[in-house]
């Protein structure tokens, strides 16, 4: 096999290796003949609501275990064909099967990273959190970038974006704000992106031309719905009503509507003020607070799961997962995985899938990276 049609085979058995892994591959497997059986059963549409859970379990494992049968025996096509072309020295054969063999690498790539989205909240919605860290207007600043990067990477997957709490800072830029942002598998895509993110640039609010280094942090966590039961004691809530600021809100309204909901125990905020009416943006911060309490469960349960632990950290030094250099060179670093652009301009307006899916990747297999750290 030629070195080109080798390379894209490691591609293929590579991606293919990884979803099966998170697959879980022999159990996902007597999972599809179990929910195949229960479809038979005419007694499951007695309950129409599990009815429809069961469905939508059986079409994703159907369709990923389908994927990879598919590719694997495509891929024995491809080489048989190539390998039939070197025999009988016909370079047009062989160079059609190392096309195939092309497509089918790029296929398994993206066929890879929708396959990962196996969790148990990934189809879900998302709230999406940004804060500035220390630093005044810098870190503000920052911080509406990053959300003008994530609202462009919504709009670039099609999803819909609803901000549900927005705070002006005091000259330019945000202290925070909340998207909520709706559309298939969001929560999945977008739950890799906490963690604290670091810019490196000429600051244009520093008559000196110096450069500054600033930090934002995300938090992602899945909207969820009311089958999801999550206990909270009403005594563990400290909740604080105000007038609603920043984009929007002069017009929101000229009354204390905005509500903050405080969990005590567990130092967790939440805040909405995208309505005029105070009852319904406590239960909006509601829903947000049930939502992150469900998200901390489910990253507890991944850390044990993969033996590590993992906590939101403070916003500063040591603990950011991607670093944003605009001077005095270009380039976007990912710290987890190594993954990076010399194209910051394009992150910034939303390319950031190639970060997304290796992350996706490192989640299911549990290996950290080690890169140098971007000055």
């Amino acid at each position: 096999m030629r070195a080109e049609g080798q390379a894209n085979i490691d591609r293929i058995e590579a991606a293919l290796a990884l979803v099966r892994r998170s697959l879980d591959w022999d159990r996902a497997v007597r999972r599809l003949d179990e929910l195949n059986a229960r479809v038979e059963d005419p007694s499951l549409w007695d309950n129409p609501k599990r009815a429809e859970e069961v469905m939508r379990e059986r079409r994703r494992l159907d369709a990923a275990i389908g994927t990879v049968k598919e590719i694997t025996s495509e891929m024995a096509d491809a080489v048989e064909f190539v390998e039939l072309g070197e025999m009988e020295g016909d370079e047009a054969v062989v160079s059609e099967g190392l096309a195939s063999l092309q497509r089918l690498a790029d296929r398994a790539d993206a066929d890879k990273v929708q396959a990962l989205l196996a969790g148990e909240a990934d189809s879900n919605d998302t709230y999406l959190e940004i804060h500035a860290g220390a630093g005044g207007t810098e870190s503000q600043d920052w911080a509406e970038m990053l959300l003008r990067m994530y609202s462009r990477w919504a709009e670039r997957k099609g999803y819909k974006v609803e901000v549900v709490e927005y705070g002006a800072g005091e000259q330019a830029g945000i202290k925070s704000a909340t998207l909520q942002i709706k559309g298939e598998n969001a929560y999945g895509y977008a739950k890799t992106e906490s963690g604290v993110h670091r810019l490196v640039r000429i600051s244009p609010y520093d008559s000196s031309a110096r450069r500054h280094t600033s930090f934002s942090s995300v938090w992602v966590y899945p909207v969820i719905d009311d089958d999801i039961e999550i206990e909270i004691n009403d005594g563990d809530l400290r909740i604080d009503t105000y007038r609603s600021s920043g984009a929007g809100g002069q017009h929101i309204n000229t009354t204390d509507s905005a509500v903050r909901i405080t969990h005590i125990p567990t130092g967790i905020v939440v805040a909405s003020q995208n309505d005029r009416s105070q009852h319904k943006n406590r239960a909006t911060a509601m829903n947000m607070l049930k939502a992150r309490l469900y998200e901390a469960e489910l990253a507890k349960r991944e850390a044990e799961a993969l033996g590590q632990y993992q906590a939101k950290t403070e916003i500063g030094w040591g603990h950011q997962i991607r670093s944003y250099v605009l001077q005095p060179y270009q380039m976007v670093k990912d710290l987890r995985t190594g993954v990076t652009s010399t194209a910051p301009g394009d992150v910034l307006d939303g390319e950031i899938d190639d970060f997304i899916a290796a992350a996706l990747a490192q989640r299911v297999t549990g290996e950290a990276v080690e890169v140098e750290d971007v000055d």
